[in-house]
């Protein structure tokens, strides 16, 4: 069982001059999970390298387990620093797909186009595709078999405007990712704020926000088993 990470390389939080990236939590927690039952686990993202951690991420009030062992694990930090380019990978080498969120993805991984050709590869090959949080910005741009956005018509989560307007950040987010994913054709639904939520719509998983990082993972892999 192979499994695909791809990261944010953006770092910029828009004009503000500070700093966003990935959040911890929802790498950290299903690459656990992927771990756990004995997957091999490899990271990219577009630029390749060291990806850019989200400092809100490593804060005590985002701590969790899955976090704190990160923190500790020497192994994982060394893979992190060495991700593959995105424009290096190919979906024929992998069973599946994950994206974690963070901010950063809104503004790159929304439009990479080999982060596009990728989903569209996996999911031509009929292997699942999963995001969580504000990672599935990454779906947006992706078109179907039919030449129809991907999301339209699929059952999708992600970060609710609710959410956003809880960070403060609905003025310097490039757009409102819950919005987007309508506007799209999505079938959006979303529990309340910082709850864990996840939908499955065949081969396409989603999680609304960082607490759900860890349930997108195990139903990757319940898929995956199937």
């Amino acid at each position: 069982m192979k499994i695909l990470i791809i990261l944010t390389s953006h770092s910029e939080l828009g004009n503000t001059g500070k700093k966003t990236g990935f959040w911890i939590e929802e790498f950290a927690a299903p690459y656990y999970v992927f771990q756990g039952v004995g997957a091999s686990v490899f990271l990219a993202s577009p630029k390749g390298g060291q990806p850019p951690i989200d400092p809100k991420s490593d804060e005590l009030s985002s701590q969790t387990p899955a976090t704190i062992r990160f923190k500790a694990d020497g192994d994982l930090q060394t893979l992190l620093a060495h991700t593959k380019k995105l424009s290096e990978v190919s979906a024929d080498d992998f069973d599946a797909v994950f994206y974690p969120g963070g901010h950063g993805p809104l503004w790159d991984l929304a439009t990479d186009k080999d982060s596009i050709k990728l989903i569209e590869d996996f999911w031509k090959s009929n292997k699942p595709v999963a995001a969580v949080c504000h990672a599935p910005a990454a779906l947006l741009n992706v078109i179907n078999e039919n030449g129809e956005p991907l999301v339209k018509g699929k059952k999708v989560t992600g970060f609710t405007n609710t959410e956003e307007e809880g960070v403060k950040l609905t003025e310097i987010v490039p757009f409102l990712l819950e919005d987007e994913l309508k506007n799209k054709g999505g079938i959006y639904s979303k529990k309340g704020d910082w709850e864990s939520y996840v939908v499955k719509d065949g081969l396409l998983i989603t999680g609304q926000n960082p607490a759900s990082s860890e349930e997108v993972a195990i139903e990757l892999i319940k898929l995956l088993q199937s």
